[in-house]
């Protein structure tokens, strides 16, 4: 799955990439996301572009390509009577849920060179003031009269100046006497469409080079770092992506489907939202609430599909524990699950066998039927739910590795590498080299160390901190990702670890905890986990927050009775927990001195919304330790 590049085994790349040269383009006239675009107009011959749905039980609305093109011209040139330049000094913000208007406030910026800057909502007051101080936005693209009034009293505050707010949703009365208040001017997303229509502009499509967007990555720590990624940088990362399976499994053309429901504020759903325009295939929306999203992907009917492992996880917990009341439920599902992963084994992937007809179709057609690309990517699944999902619904589930700062994938996995745990092959972008970690014992000439990346996709910089780039990028191009990974005997790239990630307990055991979550959290009665350990205790302990779908059916199993926040409070409950958590951490091959020995368990799900998860839904543990501080002080108390 990969190749040495010079005849150097540190530095690998994909066996598809001409020698040395990672591919920056796939056709010499699609550079730029605006050729992108004007590539989908021509494929798609004027069919469906944008779906929405009006409101539940609804049929999806579409509009077509080409009048996604004239809305984008329109809206561009009204940005452009009202002040904006036409430059990749101009930044326009956005601030909005997944919706039609975001992609032409998008596309807008991308015909006439402007920069987009997203917001979203789980940023916090603190990190919004810090990107639209640090990127001096003084035109911004709001969804909802909240978000409109949020921002105007920050304005009016003195926390950042705005000049003008373009609403998707009509102002209401304190939203107009704010902005008067604020002397910031308030314009409806209709008021400045209609507005360039009748002081039509001509586009101005921006070079390769120029920037495209800043994204703010929100990271475990600190204020988030303002991505800047260039035009050229995201078009490699589609086509270094695509071609990959182009000619393969990943086949996709203009009739295919989308569901966009992950936020395109975060560069992996904008890369897959952009892979269709490149097509001229179709993007529907969510109705922007996660709980009917499986609704909207029941009525759209989608063929690709993009999760993260949060979503997979779920699905993963929900039909285990639908069976588990059922002796010949489970019974089939095992017996239906070991006939597939056993086709498995041979490469086969399928959904034409007797148990797809009366084991897995009803899940199959709770994704809509039709699904035959899904990907994941954002964080790490485990290889035992990611084939699970390969078996159950009989399609190729591809897994991306990446980072924004390489405008999303660096490599992804292929048909046929199933059991390897892997991260798959480099894209065809970018070359990937391994470098010595030496305070972990991890050696590049031993095929271990911090996986760093080299190509047309990597960024070009954090905006306004030069300290930061020069720690992440080195003089040379290379991008320091902070994983540490491995290659296998196939040439796959399998990630193992995390430089910094890491402590030490009392006794000089360096203890790597993510490693032990990603098992932990297969008990089936868990759905997070929190690893703690200090430098001057022996022992780990856990925060677990269980499942509350599965807890209760559980605990009835083990002849514990009770509502969800009762068995979190249940002695007997705890003890059997952590029973079932070291059981399982023993026969994935932890060492006794991995496993916890107290355990708090918390009815409170880490999100988001409470702080304790970043956008793509890492554990942030400075947070999550503060948050349970008192709970693992307890803990401690008569440990060790």
């Amino acid at each position: 799955q990969s190749v040495a590049v010079d005849g150097d085994d540190t530095i690998r790349a994909s066996p598809l990439m001409k020698p040395g040269k990672p591919t920056a383009y796939l056709e010499k006239d699609v550079t730029t996301l605006h050729e992108i675009f004007m590539r989908g107009v021509r494929e798609s011959g004027n069919s469906p572009c944008l779906g929405h749905r009006p409101g539940a039980g609804q049929p999806y609305q579409w509009i077509t390509y080409n009048e996604v093109l004239t809305k984008a011209q329109h809206f561009g040139s009204g940005l452009v009577h009202e002040g904006a330049k036409t430059q990749p000094e101009q930044f326009i913000g956005i601030f909005s849920q997944n919706r039609v208007e975001w992609k032409i406030t998008e596309q807008a910026c991308n015909s006439f060179s402007m920069v987009v800057v997203p917001l979203y909502d789980t940023l916090g007051p603190q990190s919004i003031t810090h990107i639209m101080t640090q990127c001096e936005i003084q035109i911004i693209v709001v969804d909802t009269n909240v978000k409109t009034k949020n921002l105007l009293a920050a304005v009016k505050g003195g926390k950042f100046a705005v000049t003008l707010i373009i609403t998707m949703e009509t102002p209401d009365d304190e939203a107009k006497s704010f902005a008067e208040s604020a002397n910031v001017r308030l314009m409806t997303f209709e008021q400045v469409e209609e507005v360039g229509k009748n002081n039509l502009k001509e586009f101005v499509p921006p070079k390769p080079e120029d920037l495209h967007t800043i994204c703010y990555t929100s990271g475990t720590t600190g204020l988030p770092k303002g991505v800047m990624l260039t035009h050229g940088n995201v078009v490699a990362n589609i086509s270094g992506v695509y071609a990959v399976g182009e000619k393969t499994f990943l086949g996709m053309s203009s009739s295919d489907v989308y569901i966009s429901y992950l936020p395109l504020a975060h560069v992996f759903e904008r890369l897959m939202a952009a892979q269709m325009y490149f097509l001229g295939a179709r993007v529907g929306f969510f109705q922007g609430d996660i709980k009917l999203l499986l609704d909207d992907v029941g009525e759209l009917k989608p063929t690709i599909f993009a999760m993260v492992p949060r979503l997979i996880n779920k699905i993963y917990d929900t039909v285990w524990a639908g069976v588990a009341q059922s002796t010949i439920k489970r019974f089939l599902l095992e017996k239906a699950l070991k006939s597939k992963l056993a086709k498995l084994e041979r490469g086969i992937v399928t959904k034409n066998t007797i148990w797809d007809k009366i084991v897995f179709k009803k899940l199959q057609n709770r994704l809509g039927g039709k699904c035959r690309v899904m990907v994941t990517g954002a964080a790490p699944v485990s290889l035992e739910v990611i084939n699970f999902m390969r078996a159950a619904l009989g399609v190729n589930f591809t897994e991306g590795y990446g980072q924004t700062e390489s405008s999303a994938a660096l490599s992804v996995s292929v048909p046929g590498d199933f059991f390897s745990g892997s991260v798959g092959t480099p894209v065809v972008c970018n070359m990937i080299k391994l470098v010595d970690v030496p305070e972990k014992d991890y050696y590049a000439k031993e095929g271990k160390g911090e996986v760093c990346a080299k190509g047309p996709n990597i960024f070009v910089g954090y905006y306004k901190d030069p300290d930061k780039t020069k720690e992440t990028l080195d003089e040379d191009g290379w991008l320091h990702t902070g994983d540490v990974g491995m290659w296998l005997p196939n040439g796959s790239l399998k990630i193992i670890d995390r430089k910094k990630n890491i402590f030490k307990l009392a006794q000089g055991e360096y203890i790597a905890p993510e490693k032990i979550e990603g098992i932990l959290t297969q008990c089936p009665a868990v759905a997070q986990v929190y690893i703690h350990g200090e430098s001057l205790k022996a022992s780990l302990i856990v925060i677990a927050v269980p499942d509350p779908d599965a807890m209760v059916t559980w605990c009835n199993g083990k002849g514990v009775s009770g509502g969800y926040e009762e068995l979190c409070n249940n002695t007997d409950v705890k003890k059997l927990v952590l029973e079932d958590m070291c059981a399982l951490g023993r026969k994935r091959g932890l060492k006794s001195f991995e496993l916890p020995k107290k355990i708090h368990l918390s009815p409170e799900l880490f999100s988001v919304e409470n702080e304790l998860l970043t956008p793509t839904f890492k554990s942030r543990r400075p947070q999550l330790l503060h948050r349970y501080k008192a709970e693992i002080d307890e803990m401690y108390k008569d440990l060790d």
